[in-house]
């Protein structure tokens, strides 16, 4: 199948911002506007561009009809598998097309976005300090659990980078990286990396494939569209997983000497901002994962070599400490590598929605800060916990 989408003629320019939406009319024009804005304090010549999923709720026209300060404006339906992933290439074509020094990926429900994000996303790779850069947030402790117990501990621990928002969402990339990203093969976009994966893929290919290390942007509070975790996040969270364990065969022979981890740089300070409360349906949650697992457990016993401890911690308490929640995913990465099925990345979902309850239960009287030293904890367990993976991953090999 052809996934190259049809283009317009578009000028060059200094920087692509791109926003891909679907359904998101009631936000869409204020990224639109905030970013033309921010673009033109840098004084740089640049595109606002919209990849759409063919919304219905009036989004494109919504975009098209936002102020952006004279600065062109263009927006299509892109090819490919619905999904956010397919909407990102889309951009990445237009960037290079424009033959952009820099693209900035904004997702299209912000309502937190300010003009000051632009400069603080492109000047590190306008200064080629790096080819990318990822979101540093100030995030309620209820908010970004796939990337708090998924992808932030498993992505630095195996890489040794510790990126902390690898599936943020907005995103600034150079030319070069642009380009790795357009010539990976076309068997990418039928995977999840079209949907929901085109997040940690990106992170994970910049952290491995780039002459230099990523550049994180202060950019204060993330306020969107919040979904609760076990009520909207499981097709999300399965999308993401499968990628990031996809990306760990492909790039064991770099993450198998990786033995230490590295703080990396981040560009410009933390305002001092309060972040939105979020409520979690605890005891939905712990049923939740009670119940999936229990219609599960005696195959999956079978299948992994998951200790009773962990499956008991489960089915009676619907909760999962860190350590057990790191050694369960490290079991399931194992089992993944021969089966390469999907369907085992679902039976983690129980186990995860355990971990997530596990977390809520222990930081309900926490402010975000310090339940920020448990997700930090829980890290250091990973990576405690990497080289007996790793071991059983090569001799199993």
């Amino acid at each position: 199948m052809n996934y190259r989408n049809d283009i317009p003629e578009i000028e060059s320019c200094d920087i692509v911002v791109g926003i891909p939406s679907f359904n998101n009319a009631a936000t869409i024009g204020y990224v639109a506007t905030t970013a033309a804005g921010g673009i033109k304090k840098l004084g740089l010549k640049g595109l606002i561009a919209n990849s759409d999923g063919g919304s219905t709720d009036g989004t494109v026209d919504a975009f098209l009809s936002a102020d952006t300060f004279e600065l062109p404006k263009v927006s299509i339906r892109y090819k490919g598998i619905p999904g956010k992933g397919s909407a990102v290439r889309a951009l990445f074509e237009i960037a290079h097309r424009a033959k952009a020094k820099v693209f900035i990926m904004l997702d299209a429900d912000l309502r937190s976005v300010q003009s000051w994000w632009i400069e603080r996303m492109a000047l590190p790779i306008l200064e080629e300090r790096t080819e990318y850069v990822a979101p540093m947030y100030l995030r309620h402790k209820y908010d970004g659990t796939i990337t708090n117990n998924v992808c932030y501990p498993l992505t630095s621990a195996l890489y040794g980078v510790k990126v902390r928002q690898p599936i943020g969402g907005d995103f600034a990339v150079g030319s070069s990286l642009v380009e790795t990203y357009l010539k990976k093969p076309e068997r990418v976009w039928e995977s999840n990396v079209a949907r929901f994966g085109i997040d940690i893929w990106m992170t994970t290919i910049a952290i491995n494939e780039s002459k230099k290390p990523p550049v994180q942007a202060a950019l204060g509070a993330k306020v969107h569209d919040v979904k609760d975790p076990g009520k909207q996040l499981q097709g999300m969270f399965v999308q993401v997983v499968q990628t990031l364990f996809e990306l760990m065969i492909e790039y064991q022979n770099r993450w198998k000497s990786v033995e230490k981890l590295m703080d990396i740089e981040v560009h410009g300070e933390q305002p001092t901002q309060k972040v939105e409360e979020i409520i979690v349906d605890l005891a939905g949650l712990k049923e939740k994962a009670k119940k999936i697992l229990g219609e599960r457990s005696k195959e999956l016993a079978e299948k992994l070599s998951l200790r009773r401890e962990i499956l008991e911690s489960v089915l009676q308490n619907g909760t999962l400490g860190a350590r057990e929640w790191a050694e369960t995913v490290y079991d399931f990465a194992l089992v993944y590598r021969k089966e390469r099925n999907e369907s085992l990345v679902v039976d983690l979902l129980p186990f995860y929605f355990a971990r997530v309850a596990d977390f809520v239960e222990r930081t309900r009287d926490m402010d975000s800060l310090v339940a920020e030293k448990l997700i930090e904890e829980q890290l250091h367990i990973f990576m405690d916990m990497k080289e007996v993976f790793k071991r059983r991953w090569f001799v199993d090999t």
